[in-house]
């Protein structure tokens, strides 16, 4: 029907149903201890019926949570389902947080960054550091990550973590282990969608990279899921060299839904290096951004 809403609770049925097919998809019987059943398999992974022997539960229940079909879900299913999958602990708690059982609150999503934040990631100069809001899209940054991703050259609406990752061939020559990040980037983005399943915004954005990036469309539908993106980070700066870090992500207690993102110096080479991005011609310094206002802000004029 033409203006009908969204079903949320359809969406997050859905998001649930694709993430059980996935991780199926994953395992085969012997990496369970079953016996390979007689007949040839069409598709790559476990049956349903092996799924629901496995975790015991009946296979035309399993059969229409994996079609999204209403039906009622418990928490001892789930803990069960999670183990017959073989799932580690971040993919466990996004199974929990989809069927509705997170073991910890959902953060309201917010896309409004605090000048006092914009001082903060000054503050961590020579540091790179950025703020981003649980749909990556970035709102803040300072200058020294100015300097090396420049964000505010990005299309209107595209100030995106995941943009910059994957849309820019540009921005791709400066990781060094670039699959290897961008893997782990979009394993956590994928997490933040299935928990925010319905959400417009994320929706538009997945179609967007989906579309544009090869790499990204074939990843997305392998459902690989991270609750953070911190880890080792090597980049190439012209003129300067290889830098290596640290990506440290700090959550902002006054407001949940953003994150800090430092990248820390790992040896004092790699802070010198670090404190020479900040000689490359400045462009301005820490961006407040948001998603109704795309025009930057330098951190002193907003406080």
């Amino acid at each position: 029907m033409s203006g009908a809403r969204p079903d949320p609770d359809a969406a997050q049925r859905a998001e649930l149903a694709a993430f059980l097919k996935a991780r199926r998809a994953f395992l085969q019987p012997e990496d369970v201890g079953l016996a390979i059943l007689p007949g040839r398999r069409r598709a790559p992974g476990l049956r349903r019926e092996e799924v629901a022997q496995l975790s015991g539960v009946g296979l035309t229940w399993y059969t229409w949570l994996e079609q999204a079909r209403p039906v009622t879900i418990s928490r001892a299913v789930i803990e069960a389902l999670g183990r017959a999958l073989c799932l580690d602990h971040e993919a466990h708690e996004h199974l929990r947080c989809l069927a509705g059982f997170p073991t910890t609150s959902l953060p309201q999503l917010d896309d409004h960054a605090r000048p006092e934040l914009g001082r903060l990631l000054d503050a961590m100069l020579p540091a790179p550091a950025c703020l981003f809001d649980p749909r990556f899209d970035l709102l803040a940054w300072n200058d020294a990550f100015a300097k090396i991703w420049h964000p505010a050259a990005l299309p209107p609406h595209r100030c995106n973590v995941m943009w910059l990752a994957f849309a820019d061939p540009a921005h791709r020559q400066v990781w060094v282990n670039w699959e290897e990040r961008s893997r782990t980037l979009l394993a956590e983005f994928r997490a933040a969608a299935g928990r925010h399943a319905g959400d417009p915004r994320f929706a538009e954005l997945v179609d967007a990279l989906t579309a544009t990036s090869a790499e990204f469309r074939s990843w997305w539908t392998q459902y690989e899921v991270k609750q953070s993106i911190t880890g080792p980070l090597t980049i190439r700066v012209p003129s300067i060299g290889t830098i290596n870090y640290d990506v440290v992500d700090l959550q902002v207690s006054a407001t949940e839904a953003l994150t800090v993102s430092v990248h820390v110096p790992v040896r004092p080479s790699d802070h010198r290096k670090t404190a020479a991005i900040l000689t490359i011609p400045r462009r301005r310094t820490a961006q407040l951004r948001t998603l109704d206002d795309r025009r930057p802000v330098s951190a002193s004029k907003a406080g």
